[in-house]
């Protein structure tokens, strides 16, 4: 039989096809996300399990019309498939190939690029209240052709503070307003808290021992509640739906349905007609398998939430999965370096928001099962746990990706700094993040941490030096710290040296030259690539090489010393340059009333990098190895200037490719 995905290049073409035929959609898509993420490394497990349900919801609705947001972007490759960009999908997470978030960009489908979670219920109460302002939301009586609202929410995210935020004003909406909830009895990683606890006991419970008595006594108090409860009579007894009086989101003012079967196609298409007709906020509760459709991902959704590529040999009899490997992470070095320190320390104490596998808490956490902890997807209820652990005399190390940190910098600032307490940042994912793109890269955690007066705030190069600035960090006790470090594997290439300890605010010299022609400061891992430039430079330029180690405070000795000597300093960072580490180097100048005319920044320009592996967004920056030779030789050509100058970057480069 003809394959069906390649015929469907909208979902106007999924709509011709009869509902018989859609489980073979079906089949075909998770086929095709397997193999494109077996290639390329990817969200690979959120998405089998949501086909059933993006499929139903396409059928249903017409989001070329309708708005479809996104809660935790990653569940988005089925959508992509249904909207045109199945073309796209074999060079997933590159810039000529389809972006592994929603990206507008890409498709007029995708309505905002989302990577966070939290979000989406707010945008679409937005949306829903700004499409009934300009006369287009749906009501059945005076609109029945106006647009409706879906947010499809997933992997937990709905205990995110946002969400509660969203959901909180989402129950006063006088109108259509449809939340999907994709509950698949996981996070990232197993969902934490009370709330998932009451969705693990309303999916093991038994239903209602006379439903329909009780449906019709709930359904007596809802507007428009007759359509509900036809749809429950039309689904029959197969389906048990539940309708709770008593439901969670009740409270917040949302009809709740459910939870639904959210691989049964008929099913979810009559339930989404029947809500797609419906006048008032609701929730339809569907239970997913995280992983559907394969044996391996079934089995550890975790572990396959977000791999990299793979072989995989499945049939009826063996199921073989081989992870590629790629060397040493920095995850994993961080996971062993904070056992030590725990293992030695009893009043270390360590937490993540939903990403124990992603920033190595998974270490730790059957080792110290009292002393750690797995929030969930609400990073500033971490930070201000963290901070009432330290009030309380513990040495708190809160592991988080750079990107995710930003969502709890008023607790940074509030609960910790102001309050002078050394809760420790552990930033994983720093810099560039390759295939997961705009929505990831770290690029601003040190322009916002600097704020904070008492702040320590230091890059690590390799693994001994993250194990050192780890150690640091469990003795500095005058205000927060924090240690970055990026995706990528550690590097070996200083192995044959001891690393000297941290030492608050001075550098350490990785490559010496008596009068150098420029000394380059580079912080974090780039030190090392800023090495191999300045040896492939040898015998044109003589350059020395310096490890910052810290962005706060930073070496005002050394840069003294080398501006005084009229040599040029080229900072390097993997860092916005707006607020980054080569600002404070110019800010400690200018405070030591210094010329800084022959400081040189580079680092991340003004400008969004999209989707690509890390070593192409690199070298598209300029912050490759050739692309730090090339600014050395600026650096040394430069005659002096009255202000400081950047190392240029043409930011085109980092412009998304037409596919």
């Amino acid at each position: 039989m003809t394959a069906i995905l390649p015929t469907i290049q909208s979902p106007a073409d999924l709509k011709k096809l009869p509902v018989e035929r859609l489980p073979e959609l079906a089949r075909e898509m998770r086929e095709a996300i397997c193999e494109a993420v077996s290639r390329t490394g990817g969200h690979l497990a959120p998405n089998l399990g949501v086909v059933e349900l993006t499929l139903a919801l396409h059928y249903v609705f017409d989001f070329s019309f309708d708005r479809l947001l996104f809660d935790v972007g990653h569940q988005c490759y089925p959508h992509k498939l249904l909207t045109g960009r199945t073309a796209m999908l074999a060079k997933l997470r590159t810039r000529e190939g389809m972006a592994g978030f929603p990206e507008p960009r890409e498709s007029p489908y995708d309505l905002f690029s989302v990577g966070h979670a939290g979000t989406a219920i707010s945008t679409a109460v937005g949306m829903a209240r700004g499409d009934t302002l300009n006369g287009e939301g749906y009501d059945p009586r005076t609109n029945p052709k106006g647009r409706r609202v879906v947010t499809f929410i997933g992997d937990a995210s709905i205990v995110n503070g946002v969400a509660m935020e969203g959901l909180n004003n989402a129950g006063t909406l006088a109108r259509q307003f449809l939340v999907v909830l994709n509950d698949n009895g996981m996070s990232i990683s197993h969902p934490q808290g009370a709330i998932a606890q009451y969705f693990d006991r309303l999916r093991m419970s038994h239903l209602y021992a006379d439903f329909k008595k009780g449906a019709k006594k709930v359904l007596r108090h809802l507007p428009g509640g007759g359509l509900v409860g036809e749809a429950y009579h039309k689904a029959g007894e197969a389906t048990k739906a539940m309708i709770a009086e008593s439901a969670w989101f009740e409270h917040f003012g949302l009809v709740t349905v459910g939870p639904i079967d959210g691989h049964d196609l008929p099913q979810l298409i009559e339930f989404l007609t029947e809500a797609r007709e419906f006048d008032r906020p609701m929730v339809l509760h569907v239970k997913t398998v995280k992983g559907k459709g394969y044996e391996f991902s079934e089995r550890d959704a975790s572990k396959f939430h977000s791999p990299p590529a793979f072989q995989y040999d499945e049939d009826e009899e063996s199921c073989r999965v081989e992870l590629k490997s790629e060397g040493r992470s920095f995850t994993a070095a961080f996971g062993d370096a904070l056992a030590d320190l725990m293992h030695r320390d009893p009043k270390v104490v360590a937490c993540t928001a939903a990403m124990p596998d992603g920033t190595g808490v998974s270490r730790v956490q059957p080792l110290f099962p009292d002393r750690v902890w797995d929030t969930g997807i609400c990073e500033s209820h971490a930070m201000d746990m963290m901070a009432g652990l330290a009030k309380t005399g513990f040495k708190p190390y809160f592991a988080v990706y750079s990107t995710f940190l930003q969502r709890a910098f008023d607790q940074a600032f509030q609960e910790v700094a102001l309050q002078g307490l050394p809760v420790r940042l552990c930033l994983d994912r720093a810099g560039l993040v390759g295939g997961d793109g705009a929505v990831h890269h770290g690029f601003c955690d040190i322009a916002l941490l600097r704020t904070l007066p008492g702040a320590a705030l230091m890059a690590a190069i390799d693994e001994p030096s993250l194990k050192a600035s780890i150690e640091f960090m469990a003795h500095y006790g005058d205000g927060l710290s924090a240690v970055r470090y990026p995706r990528d594997n550690v590097s070996t290439r200083l192995s044959d040296r001891d690393c000297p300890p941290f030492e608050l605010g001075k550098a350490r010299l990785l490559r010496a030259e008596d009068d150098p022609d420029v000394a380059v400061l580079a912080f974090g891992t780039l030190a090392i690539t800023s090495l191999d430039a300045a040896e492939s430079l040898a015998g044109e330029y003589r350059v020395s090489v310096y490890d910052a180690r810290f962005a706060k405070p930073v070496d005002a000795a050394l840069i003294r010393d080398l501006l005084t000597r009229g040599i040029p300093i080229l900072t390097v960072e993997d860092h916005g340059l707006i607020g980054g580490f080569g600002a404070a180097v110019l800010e400690s100048a200018q405070e030591m009333g210094l010329d800084a005319s022959r400081v040189v920044r580079l680092g991340l320009p003004d400008a969004w990098v999209y989707q690509d592996s890390r070593a192409r967004q690199l070298a598209e920056v300029g912050l490759d190895a050739p692309g730090i030779a090339r600014a050395i030789r600026a650096a040394a050509e430069t005659p002096p200037l009255r202000i400081p100058v950047e190392a240029k970057v043409d930011r085109r480069a980092c412009e998304p490719r037409t596919p």
